[in-house]
């Protein structure tokens, strides 16, 4: 999330002056519509809640109303409410409505954190959550044992299936009744609707480090909704009454930092939300639906602009005389991706380059990008140069079975098309990944997968092009009547896909070799963790390991490797990763696999994580893919 500063007085002043009018010189001030479904889900759950049974009667039971996730389901993992702090002897229990997702997805529910709690939130025990698959994660543990799975009952399983969905879960909804019992120097946790129940009993000392120490409590949910209803502990923050509440401030997220020329401003910010600060602590995430948008000066050129946004409602819903404010800035572009050529394809032969990417010995890169031509030739396409630093050139090879220069007399050519006019007309718009490798001993290959816009795949290979000096060899891009866009982009570009939501394809890593690729990585700068993560596993998907951007992984063999470049200054290199070009190398050992991360941030500094050893792995069969959390990606 990014937190916007407020907007100086003189735009404050402008934009409520907007409010009032349908119209005004620079710009138009537009609510911008939500998509009906969710207006349906809205009404929905709000009829819920009206018809919600009042559940059994709590002792000491003080009102706390507040939302933990979003009524658009759209909460990604690890969306957690405030902080109940349980001391040993004691017992709370509390009460929340749970809605869970209509996508049947067994883990969108809710879910427990427990942590020590010395004075500040310590050591994270681990996580229970509603659902109870005996072969998935339903609970896990953080630090040590804690949670022993045995102990865990219930009146319900749930048998999420191979796709993780399983139309029961919608049993879940209700009124939930959370328990957390430490009366008997044990843990007793009770997660109830009065249908489905959820048990864990624990009759020893829990934490086994020491019973005696407070326990923090949190709710928390993934792609679901909590509405809190009443506890028995006041929370870190104190409790949030019924009483309607007054706007203070606001804060965007998920704003785009390009909006394509000749957009409209309602389609260009129908991703942004805003999380509004009311009285008595509370905040609430507003859909673009409720807000209302200002571009300064307009959104007719090119150029860095001024986004205002305004929000008129209390907490409860009711009109406001004096609405909060935020802004941010963004730019209008002709294009949104990192090309080389002209868009119109008019770029001649040798007219733009792309920089040169080094391919070390024993190494091969790999490229993603969408190919344009004019159509008027074979040749008008991509066109590969493999050089020296100095940019002395050992090959030049084209999408079209032809090439030359020193070392492309000896290559073994394949992939000539049998019809080259169907191929011609594929290839405008086609998908490309490019493979240049460096055999080390003198030679290199370059390979060209293309997927063109008809639905067939062609391929084009250039094999054994010599006279390399394996340890100068670069290689770039030109074009010829047209021109390359890098727009294979993974996960949402707003950064609202939760963790797992979106992979890139796998790539093969040889034994003896290094397979590399190159993204610029964005983040919505919550967490370390909503960056990048490298997923090494065999072909049929099975894991070695999971690694991130922020020095941590997970996996059977992820435990033998050596992680190093945990940063000095975790904020500075949170913020730096966001457009943050990185380099990312997969090292086949045989019986070991290297992860290294070249990071050059937004603020100009290289930073580096490395995972050195990871094994055992399967040198036959290694494979790696790239997923996010909070984050996409786009490959260069």
């Amino acid at each position: 999330m990014k937190y916007i500063n407020k907007l100086a007085t003189v735009f404050c002043s402008a934009a409520l002056g907007l409010m009032l009018l349908t119209s005004c010189e620079g710009g138009e001030l537009y609510t911008v519509g939500a998509p009906s479904w969710i207006s349906a889900k809205a009404d929905s759950i709000a009829e819920a809640k009206k018809n919600q049974s009042q559940g059994p009667v709590i002792e000491g039971l003080q009102e706390d109303v507040y939302d933990i996730g979003k009524a658009d389901f759209s909460a990604g993992f690890w969306t957690l409410g405030k902080t109940y702090v349980v001391p040993a002897g004691q017992k709370w229990q509390a009460q929340f409505n749970l809605t869970v997702n209509p996508d049947n997805k067994y883990y969108k529910n809710f879910y427990i954190v427990l942590n020590d709690f010395p004075g500040a939130l310590g050591d994270e025990y681990g996580v229970i959550r509603f659902d109870n698959d005996p072969t998935k994660n339903s609970e896990w543990n953080t630090t040590g044992t804690e949670i022993d799975r045995s102990l865990v009952g219930g009146n319900f399983t749930n048998s999420s299936g191979s796709d993780d969905t399983d139309g029961s879960v919608q049993q879940m909804n209700g009124l939930i009744t959370l328990t957390v019992d430490r009366t008997n120097g044990g843990l007793f946790i009770e997660m109830t609707n009065g249908t489905l129940t959820k048990t864990y009993t624990q009759t020893s000392s829990f934490p086994s480090t020491g019973s005696e120490k407070d326990l923090a409590c949190r709710v928390g949910v993934e792609g679901s909704l909590v509405s809190f209803l009443g506890s028995t502990i006041e929370p870190i923050g104190g409790y949030t009454s019924r009483e309607d509440k007054q706007p203070l401030s606001m804060t965007l997220n998920s704003v785009p930092k390009k909006v394509l020329l000749g957009s409209k401003i309602e389609e260009a910010f129908a991703n942004v939300t805003a999380t509004v600060q009311f009285e008595q602590g509370v905040s609430k995430d507003i859909p673009a639906a409720e807000l209302s948008f200002q571009a300064v000066p307009d959104m007719n050129s090119l150029g860095t602009k001024t986004l205002l946004v305004a929000y008129n409602k209390t907490f409860k819903g009711e009109l406001i005389d004096k609405a909060v404010m935020a802004s941010t800035t963004f730019d209008i572009v002709d294009k949104l991706y990192t090309s080389v050529g002209s868009t119109d394809n008019s770029t001649p032969f040798w007219g733009e380059h792309s920089e040169n990417i080094k391919v070390g010995p024993k190494e091969t890169f790999y490229t993603s990008f969408t190919n344009y031509t004019s159509g008027a030739n074979n040749w008008n396409n991509f066109v590969v140069v493999l050089c020296r630093e100095d940019n002395t050139e050992y090959a030049v090879v084209r999408a079209d079975n032809y090439g030359w220069g020193d070392g492309y007399a000896a290559c073994t050519t394949s992939g000539g098309q049998s019809d080259w006019g169907a191929w011609l007309k594929a290839m405008d718009g086609a998908k490309v990944n490019v493979a240049v490798t460096n055999h080390g001993d003198g030679t290199a290959d370059v390979q060209a997968v293309m997927f063109g816009k008809d639905g067939k795949i062609y391929t084009q290979e250039y094999k054994g092009i010599n006279t390399i000096d394996a340890n100068d060899f670069y290689f770039r891009f030109t074009v010829d009547g047209s021109h390359i866009e890098f727009d294979n982009v993974i996960g949402a570009e707003d950064n609202s896909t939760a963790f797992w939501g979106a992979h890139s394809d796998m790539w093969n890593v040889p034994a003896g070799y290094t397979c590399s690729t190159r993204i610029k990585n964005f983040t919505n700068g919550a967490n370390n963790w909503n960056n990048f993560c490298v997923v090494l596993t065999r072909e049929d998907n099975s894991e070695y390991a999971v690694v991130r951007a922020d020095n941590y992984g997970w996996g059977d063999s992820y435990a033998a490797c050596t992680p190093s470049g945990g940063q000095s200054d975790w904020g500075a290199w949170l913020a730096a990763m966001d457009e943050a070009m990185c380099t990312v190398s997969v090292t086949n050992s045989g019986s070991s696999a290297d992860v290294k991360c070249i990071m050059k941030g937004n603020d100009g500094k290289t930073y580096k994580q490395d995972y050195i050893g990871i094994s055992p792995v399967d040198g036959q069969d290694l494979f790696f893919r790239f997923t996010v959390d909070g984050s996409h990606l786009i490959f260069e």
